[in-house]
């Protein structure tokens, strides 16, 4: 980019910020940026060069269609040659076949071609493979301009890529009307300054990248019954209407450096008697939109192809009216020549003089110049589809996704949800016949139950759906698949009608509309629901960000952006505030590159699933409560018959011991029922009288109790020949054998008294130091269960797995999931000669009935890591306190270094100086502050928080499939380097969070300032 267009810039961004916050309309005026070149050497040297029927072709834009092949494309070039047009606008096509066409016509054409493009919600509208961008009223709904900036800049990028100079975008329409057949959706609203705005923020946006925006369809297509592209609409509005609502985003363009405005094919009596479109309106353009409005910038007709437009067939010359009038560029002309002839003849008839056709020629060219066509370079294909989905630009699209989701009604300030432990959540789909990217969403914070009903159910079906839902407390709804005009009344079924009104007033409900809020008009007894929230479209940003905002990832802080059905009004929204649960995020909101993460971690894992140190695996990274990157990576086994899934169940093995009697033991501490500086037989009395009566409890947590590692207590069964003892086992289950050690395996249920003897029995380590130990963790549940008076699992799911939300989290899987959902570990040939698959794996705790403190939990990735964001929260999550911060702090340090011991009580630390151990060395990865704690387990699963840096970092894999022997994970060190370059890519980033690009500031909307709710927001203690 040149100096000038820099300068140029700069100034309009320092301009921007003095004054568009206020949204004051005498301010000093921003001429068009291409204005600048009206004085330039190319733009006179090409000038000069043309003739008359050159110039007036420069005035003539043609529809390309990159989809209609080569055939078609050689039509348009010979049209470009013989005619020299000005200028292409693109139409339906692909990226690839785009820049093709765009390069060979750019070869065929004497001046470089301007190339528009109908882009309003983003490329996608006219060619496959492009982002789809949010609709105007999404955009509408957004109280951040300086965002709706950065989501015009980034489509600007993107126009600039496939070599576009102009998009006939933004719609600067007040849809006032809401029976408008053609607008609706694709107007920022109703409320005149909030579409001026937007669009002016939006068309800023494009502009910064060398894009030129246009404001479209002036003086205003929001009043209209009719759809112009098919007849000519009238709006009888009179001029102080007018005024005050339609021409206000027209009225205030040029004082803001917007490049175009778009003439509507609209009569509008009062604004020209004659009752003409005011794409021939001379009034209209030359004496309001010019003279009395002082527009300076490119003045362009609608497609010149639309029924709207005086005679399309162009025998009556609407063309020529059309510059007559005003007009400066022609788009959508189906016949050039013909065009250029009626011109000529319009000149030599004095109907419009030459003069006047160099002045609209010379504002094309300086146009070009400004788009930088006085230096054209072919459009690269290289990288194209990398190039026009970057995850940056996914990433604008999610904060714009976020900030318009609207709440309009919060009954009790149930939004967001909290004391999961008390709910039970369906989730319905009214419109779908599958699970949703919103009820996905949902799944991720608590357990829920998907129903759907389809757009076409039946009666019968409707009636089952409703019986079953009457078996929950809570019912969140979605209405899916809907569609975009009123003429269609939306795509709404009478089903859907019926099952909105059956379930706002028959269950307890939260609804979520995914498309045009008008949609309301259409569901009276919506408002009869405990909750209701507009999400404007159901794009996947939409669905996954609705189902964050239920569960209080963030705040609501959408504004309704317009007037329905006289019960929601334009500005209406209510704010939430968040509560501390997960934000499933891009890593772009940390300024870290989703490709350049991806890739690195993936390079790893490969190096894995190569060597076999597993056949699959999950990774989970966070960092401040934001999760930037869940992936799972290869098989259950390496059979390859099933892919490993995110909700995969693992067995968590020794990482048990920090996610079962751990928190339990923290409880009873902060509750005063336990000490760890007391004795462990003060809580376990068979321990009195024995060589253990006086072990402390710290001591065992630290694992420096004088403790044996463990004891093989299955061996005791079996016989020399590795056979069942009699009298240990039954296949079937019975009141003497309870405890279920496999598929078809119980054991005798005073078994269990045997584990405890034994371990009470055993020898105790001469010195006390640091051996890992998992007798004492054996005991724990029991010690729980006798301080709690509870049962040790249930006292478990009571205080922290279901108020946290982690369902998945249990002792015995096979009870609770299926067995194909949870991964296999290895071929006991040995103890329980099966393959295990949803039975624990270590044999102690299996000999328990798999209910244990060293091992026995089973879990989904993402619900171990709602424990640990909680201990790196020191105690909170969800808004609510499990654990005191005093206790957290204190039970996730070392105490006992001196004894060459890192660990916690219960938790793991790292090697004393492992940031300068070399990552063969280090454990865990050496960038991982001394704060931070964690644990792994046996089975291959690893989880760590670091409260100094906010990272949380888990890696979950079966690498004992199919034999314990396989030891390649620990010998690659893969968990560490998977984490140690995690840690280099977030330090080396920007931690307050992703930084936008060039902002604009926040602009100020009458009637749009949040209204906090009364709710305090903060932490409460869990009683």
């Amino acid at each position: 980019m040149n100096q000038v267009k820099k300068r140029m810039q700069k100034l309009l961004t320092i301009i921007i910020l003095s004054f568009f916050s206020s949204l004051s309309f005498s301010q000093p005026k921003i001429r068009p940026p291409f204005l600048v070149y009206e004085t330039d050497q190319w733009v006179d040297s090409v000038f000069k060069s043309l003739t008359i029927d050159e110039k007036i072709g420069q005035l003539i834009m043609i529809p390309a269609y990159s989809s209609k092949g080569p055939a078609h494309i050689l039509k348009l070039a010979k049209m470009v040659r013989e005619n020299k047009v000005g200028g292409i606008i693109a139409m339906q096509g692909g990226p690839g076949r785009h820049i093709n066409m765009v390069n060979q016509l750019q070869k065929a054409s004497k001046t470089p071609l301007l190339v528009a493009i109908d882009a309003e919600y983003g490329l996608s509208m006219r060619l496959d493979s492009c982002i789809k961008y949010p609709y105007g009223f999404t955009i509408g709904a957004i109280y951040n301009d300086s965002l709706v900036y950065n989501l015009g800049a980034d489509l600007g990028r993107q126009c600039k890529r496939l070599g576009i100079h102009i998009n006939f975008a933004p719609v600067a329409d007040v849809n006032s009307n809401p029976l408008n057949p053609v607008i609706g959706f694709r107007s920022y609203g109703d409320n005149p300054k909030l579409v001026l705005q937007k669009a002016v923020s939006y068309g800023l946006g494009l502009q910064s990248q060398g894009v030129l925006a246009t404001f479209k369809h002036f003086p205003g297509h929001g009043d209209t019954q009719k759809d112009s592209h098919y007849a000519l609409p009238v709006i009888s509005r009179d001029r102080t209407h007018l005024d005050s609502v339609e021409l206000v985003p027209f009225r205030n363009a040029g004082k803001y450096g917007i490049g175009a405005i778009m003439t509507g094919h609209l009569s509008v009596p009062a604004l020209d008697r004659s009752g003409v479109a005011a794409t021939v309106s001379k009034p209209m353009i030359q004496d309001l939109l010019v003279g009395e409005y002082g527009f300076e910038g490119l003045v362009v007709t609608d497609a010149m192809n639309m029924e709207g437009a005086d005679d399309p067939d162009d025998s009556d010359g609407t063309e020529v009216n059309a510059l007559i009038a005003g007009n400066e560029l022609l788009e959508f002309v189906l016949n050039p020549a013909k065009v250029i002839v009626n011109v000529k003849k319009a000149i030599a008839d004095g109907q419009i003089s030459v003069e006047a056709i160099n002045a609209k020629c010379r504002k094309i060219l300086m146009i070009k110049r400004w788009a930088g066509l006085n230096k054209y370079l072919p459009v690269k294909s290289q990288n194209l589809y990398t190039d026009l989905n970057q995850s940056a630009y996914r990433m604008t699209l999610r904060n714009v996704a976020q900030q318009s989701l609207t709440v309009l009604k919060n009954a009790n300030n149930l939004l967001p949800l909290r004391r999961l432990d008390t709910l039970k959540i369906a989730t319905l789909s009214i419109g779908r016949g599958n699970v949703t990217g919103f009820q996905q969403s949902l799944a991720k914070y608590t357990h829920t139950d998907h129903f759907f009903i389809s757009k076409d159910a039946n009666d019968a079906a409707i009636k089952k759906v409703m019986t079953q839902l009457k078996k929950y407390n809570l019912v969140i709804a979605a209405v899916n698949n809907l569609g975009s005009f009123v003429s269609s009344k939306y795509r709404i079924t009478d089903n859907q009608q019926e099952v909105v009104k059956q379930v706002a007033l028959g269950c307890n409900s939260v609804f979520v509309v995914f498309g045009n809020p008008y949609v309301l008009n259409y569901f009276d007894e919506i408002e009869n629901a405990n909750g209701l929230i507009v999400a404007y479209q159901e794009s996947s940003e939409s669905q996954d960000l609705a189902g964050q905002l239920i569960f209080g990832a963030f705040g609501a802080q959408g504004k309704l952006p317009v007037n329905v059905n006289g019960k929601y009004h334009t500005g209406d929204g209510l704010v939430t505030l968040p509560i501390d649960r997960f934000k499933y995020t891009l890593p772009e909101e940390l300024g870290v590159d989703s490709t350049y993460l991806k890739k690195k971690i993936d390079s790893l894992v490969n190096i894995g699933l190569k060597e076999k140190a597993f056949p699959g695996c999950a990774v989970f990274l966070a960092k401040n409560g934001k999760v930037i990157f869940e992936e799972s990576y290869g098989y259950q086994t390496y059979s390859g018959e099933r892919p490993l899934q995110q909700n995969d169940v693992f067995d968590f093995a020794s990482l048990t011991k920090i996610m079962a009697p751990v928190p339990a033991l923290m409880l009873l501490t902060d509750q005063k029922k336990l000490a760890v500086n007391q004795k462990m037989s003060d809580y376990w009395p068979d321990w009195k009288g024995s060589n253990k009566q006086g072990l402390i409890v710290a001591d065992v947590l630290s694992h420096q109790a004088r403790l044996k590692t463990g004891i093989p207590f299955w061996l005791q069964t079996l016989d020399k020949s590795g056979n069942y003892k009699p009298g240990f086992y039954s296949k079937d289950s019975t009141d003497q054998y309870s405890l279920r050690v496999s598929k078809d395996l119980y054991i005798l249920n005073s078994f269990r008294d045997s584990v405890y003897a034994a371990i009470k029995k055993s020898a105790l380590l001469k010195q006390k130091r640091y051996v890992y130990s998992d007798l004492g963790f054996i005991i724990f549940p029991r010690i729980i269960e006798s301080l709690s008076q509870k049962d040790y699992e249930l006292y478990l799911k009571d205080s922290f797995y279901k108020p946290l939300g982690a369902s998945s989290l249990t002792f015995r899987p096979y009870l609770h999931q299926s067995i194909e959902n949870i991964d296999p570990t290895e071929f006991d040939d040995s103890f329980r000669k099966e393959q295990l698959q949803g039975f624990v794996h270590d044999e102690a705790a299996a000999v328990l009935g798999g209910i244990s403190g060293n091992a026995g939990l089973f879990g989904s990735i993402n619900d171990a890591a709602k424990m640990m964001q909680m201990y790196l929260n020191y105690g909170t999550y969800g808004g609510d306190r499990y654990i005191s911060e005093a206790t957290m702090k204190e039970w996730t340090k070392r105490h006992f270094e001196k004894l060459d011991n890192r660990r916690g009580y219960g938790f793991d630390k790292p090697y004393p100086r492992n940031n300068l151990r070399a990552i063969g060395q280090a454990y865990p990865a050496p960038m991982a502050s001394d704060a931070s704690f964690g644990h792994s387990g046996f089975t291959g699963t690893f989880a760590w928080a670091d409260p100094e840096t906010g990272i949380l970092f888990l890696f979950f894999s079966n690498r004992i499939y199919p034999t314990r022997e396989n030891n390649m994970i620990n010998h690659l060190k893969l968990r560490e380097l998977i984490q140690e370059t995690a840690y280099e890519i977030l330090q080396k980033t920007n931690h307050g969070g992703w930084k936008t690009k060039v902002g604009t500031p926040k602009l100020v909307v009458h009637n749009r300032k949040p209204i906090a709710p009364k709710r305090k927001s903060g932490v409460r203690s869990r009683k």
